[in-house]
């Protein structure tokens, strides 16, 4: 079945027109068909775009042009603005919001003459660990349909797992790539801050916020990473980087290099289950000849709570835009002014992007913006400061990516604090700005895919992609979810 190949194999096929980009998309739509009813990954299917775009895609391929995302099917987070084509952010407030541009990393795409398969549901405006504070519907994880496949990317991630889309674009802000990719058995990739354009992107914390790739293996990251990186004009944070080849070190070997383990990696609260996945994953890198070295991140605990003061805070910030006079939801029933502004946005913004707007606008209120906000902005130093000193000992750090595999729907919904904690490994890589990769590590007993994070200094993201590549080999994960049984 096309629809469970990966880019790099099927570009060969396509590249020696053994195949063609519309016998690709047939086969997503065949597989969409069958167990999108069961996963709900998506929020809008676009299959007569699709179809229109293969066929151009076809033309391109028949002139020799084929570059190395032509005629795949790619599935796109539904915060990121696609022209023409609904771009929800999962909320009520934006139910029927169409934009009128392209985000930057769309534009790259159609130019590649990628194709979009639709939309993917998420958590509201990306807040949320689970894809449970979607507006429309709850995504379920592909190895169990009972549990969430993660969030806030958790439609893309599930998207990918259930092969109804080749790869994805996620969004990550505290761990929405990397947590649901561990979740749901397959590759993401949160690029350092200011590598791709966030231009389009539905802003949720502006300094946090970057868009990545979940793919089906490394290689497929990296391809995909490597289209959509760059310097982009638009977007006053992206890096004033070259355009790289993020596969250019893939096949390298990794002996001699140097793994740091942070001795706060493992910690009460770690599922013994994830905790045994992440000592055998140690060991494999061992056995390649890398050298493993003890490290520190000392303030890794305060991470959870400066996140939920600058996270919030910057949402706060942002999401005073929608206020139903310029676009989206609007709530007709308001005597007034104040009274429309009040009604709109309560009936707009789901209780969790509620919460957050309540916690960001107190964090920076007078009285106590010194006490939160500004504090967490100095703890947030120091936490990148741990990074760049254990970076001086070792060239990538190792840790799990989430305390648990993925848990039941509804499990953690009536307690935000347990659902804020499952992000506690991934949310430092956000505030330290630094690239990190979550690919399988192994499966627990149960049958659920658990992640290995692996991160890197600031623009390592080659050499990421060298020692995840390294690691896939050795461990040869080759278990798909059983859908369909």
């Amino acid at each position: 079945m096309l629809a469970q190949k990966t880019i790099h194999e099927l570009h060969r096929l396509l590249t020696k027109k053994e195949i063609k980009p519309q016998e690709i998309v047939t086969s997503i739509f065949e597989r969409i068909g069958r167990v999108e009813p069961q996963v709900k990954a998506y929020l809008t299917l676009i299959q007569e775009d699709a179809m229109k775009q293969a066929k151009i895609a076809e033309e391109k391929i028949l002139k020799g042009e084929v570059l190395p995302l032509t005629g795949i099917p790619l599935a796109i987070k539904d915060n990121i603005c696609t022209e023409g084509i609904k771009t929800t952010c999962a909320s009520k407030m934006l139910e029927s919001f169409v934009p009128p541009y392209d985000a930057t990393v769309i534009q790259i795409l159609k130019a590649q003459n990628a194709i979009f398969v639709g939309k993917t549901n998420m958590d509201e405006f990306a807040m949320g660990s689970s894809t449970e504070n979607s507006a429309f519907q709850i995504t379920r994880n592909p190895w169990n349909l009972e549990r969430v496949p993660g969030g806030s990317s958790g439609g893309s991630a599930a998207a990918v797992a259930a092969d109804e889309c080749i790869a994805a674009l996620g969004s990550d802000t505290g761990g929405s790539i990397r947590q649901p990719a561990s979740f749901c058995g397959v590759v993401g990739v949160k690029p350092t801050y200011g590598c791709v354009s966030r231009f389009g992107l539905v802003a949720f914390a502006s300094s946090l916020d970057q868009i990545g790739p979940l793919a089906k293996d490394v290689q497929d990251a990296a391809i995909l990473l490597t289209a959509i990186a760059g310097h982009d004009p638009n977007d006053s944070t992206s890096a004033p980087i070259e355009k790289k080849d993020y596969t250019s070190k893939i096949g390298q070997e990794i002996r001699g290099m140097k793994i740091g383990i942070p001795k706060e990696a493992v910690q009460e609260g770690l599922d013994k289950d994830v905790q045994g996945v992440f000592e055998k994953d140690v060991e494999i890198f061992r056995s390649l000849g890398a050298e493993i070295v003890e490290v520190s991140l000392p303030h890794l605990e305060y991470a959870v709570a400066v996140y939920y003061i600058i996270a919030p805070a910057e949402a706060s910030s942002n999401l005073a835009r929608y206020d139903g006079v310029k676009y989206g939801f609007r709530d007709e029933g308001g005597e007034n002014l104040i009274d429309m502004y009040c009604r709109t946005r309560s009936l707009g913004f789901g209780p969790e992007v509620k919460r957050r707007i309540m916690l960001g606008t107190y964090a920076l209120s007078a009285g106590y913006y010194d006490a939160y906000y500004k504090k967490a902005s100095q703890v947030r130093t120091l936490i990148k400061q741990d990074f760049l000193n254990a970076f001086k000992k070792c060239d990538v750090i190792l840790t799990p990516v989430s305390p648990t595999p993925a848990f039941k729907i509804g499990e953690k919904t009536s307690d935000p604090l347990q659902m804020y904690l499952s992000d506690i490994y991934t949310i430092p890589i956000n505030l330290a700005g630094v690239p990190a990769i979550s690919l399988p590590g192994g499966l627990s007993p149960d049958r659920l895919p658990i992640g290995l994070q692996i991160i890197g200094p600031h623009f390592s993201e080659e050499e990421l992609f060298k020692v995840a590549y390294q690691f896939e080999q050795a461990l040869s994960f080759k278990e798909k979810p059983r859908l369909e049984e």
